[in-house]
Order: structure tokens, then sequence, then C-alpha cells
């Protein structure tokens, strides 16, 4: 059953300001499935810590969450996500992704991408780069599911995007995420993705990871304008 996830809803629930910030904290990286459906919440005590909150918030905080089916606690094994995203809207006729060419997305993503990646580079809490790494290794663990290649993709940008802790360029990449999944690419990838190719997209996430972990600035961004390269002779090679 999907569920439908509306902070206002829950914003007007009888709560102390400071439980607010934190059901909306956890709101916002459930709906970015950055905390996916089933995978289990860090333990109270690191959400406490991780937030600078007490642990009574931090459970007062999860009581609304489960209140609202957002979350389910299960005795002895932790709280675990039981939202799902509703599926995307149909394209509008005149939406951006219907007027977004590949060589539009992939122009917009060489202007993004580098400068994104170098303020994350910079800008990653430690907690982040643990995330972060949970993606790699998420994505790692990929054969032949090509839905699930794509969702961890998607997840792998996005928490390097939330990395940069710059919003207005956060916000500007999920637009290109949200023209990607409803346009051209996805298709795609949908029909070319062989088993090859998500090993040799593995090893380049893997890569640009260390890079970042590393916080090796120069070698991040030069990675991901190699990247960007490939893509582009990917797509020259699919649609030519």
């Amino acid at each position: 059953m999907t569920i439908r996830l509306d902070a206002n809803d829950i914003s007007g629930y009888s709560v102390g300001g400071t439980v607010q910030v934190v059901i909306d904290t956890l709101l916002a990286k459930i709906k970015s499935e950055e905390y996916p459906v089933d995978t289990r919440l860090p333990s109270e005590r690191s959400l406490a810590a991780d937030l600078g909150v007490s642990r009574n918030t931090v459970r007062e905080a999860l009581d609304v969450l489960e209140s609202h089916k957002v979350i389910r606690r299960r005795p002895g094994s932790g709280s675990f996500v039981t939202w799902r995203a509703e599926p995307e809207p149909q394209n509008e006729p005149d939406s951006v992704a219907e007027r977004t060419s590949p060589l539009d997305h992939l122009v917009v993503r060489s202007i993004i991408e580098p400068e994104m990646v170098r303020l994350a580079t910079i800008n990653m809490s430690p907690l982040d780069l643990d995330e972060l790494d949970g993606i790699v290794s998420r994505i790692e663990q990929v054969r032949t599911d090509v839905n699930a290649f794509v969702s961890c993709e998607e997840a792998f940008y996005r928490k390097i995007a939330q990395g940069t802790r710059n919003p207005l360029l956060e916000t500007c990449y999920e637009l290109t995420i949200t023209v990607c999944r409803q346009s051209f690419r996805t298709a795609l990838m949908r029909r070319h993705l062989t088993p090859d190719r998500i090993e040799g997209y593995q090893k380049r996430y893997n890569t640009l990871f260390n890079a970042i972990a590393s916080r090796d600035v120069e070698a991040a961004v030069e990675f991901i304008k190699l990247h960007l390269i490939e893509e582009q002779k990917l797509l020259l090679h699919e649609t030519g």
C-alpha cells in the first residue's frame, strides 16, 4: 500500500519545536529515499547525537512518525521505514522533461556536477560520508536489477548534492534527477544496461567515493568530468 507522506499534516501535530525539527529532518531523508522503504533507521542514540537533541526528543519524533504510518517499530530490532513514494505523475504536455533533449540534460549536468562534487568533497561531514559509503555498498550489490541500480544511482547523486550544503544547488540538481527519470536516460539505461555496464558504473562510483572521502578535490572533480565524457559517448553510441 502507498502511504501519502504529507509534511503539512504531520507539522500540525501537537509537539514541541525541537521535536518538529527532528520530524522534518527524518521526513526529508525518507522522502528523498536516503532512508528507503524497509530500511532500518539509525538507533535513537545515533540520531540524538547526529541531531544534537536528547533521546527522549528522538523517541517522541519517532512516535509521531509511527502514528502516521511512516515508520514501524520492531521490538528488539529498531525502527523501519514503511512509507513508499507514490508513482511519478505522467508528464504534462509542456513539462520540462518533455522539452529537454538528451544533449540539454548532459549540458546541464556538465555545468552542475563538477561544482557539486567540489563542494561536497569540501563540505561533507563524516556522517555524510558514511551514508554515501552505504549507498555505494548498495550499488555494488546490484547485479542485473536495472530498476534497483537506477534507484541507487539517484540516491548516490542526491546525497552528493545534499553534501554541498547549498540548498539552491541541491534543488537544481533534484530537477535534473526528475527530468532524467521522466524522460530519455532512464529508458535508455533500462534498455541497454547490461551486467558488464553495471559493473563498470560500480567501479566508477567507488572511485569517485574514494576521492570524495579522501578530500581530494582535484581528483574528484577531474573524475566526474571524465565520467560525463563517457556518458556523452554512451549517449552518442546509443542514439547514433
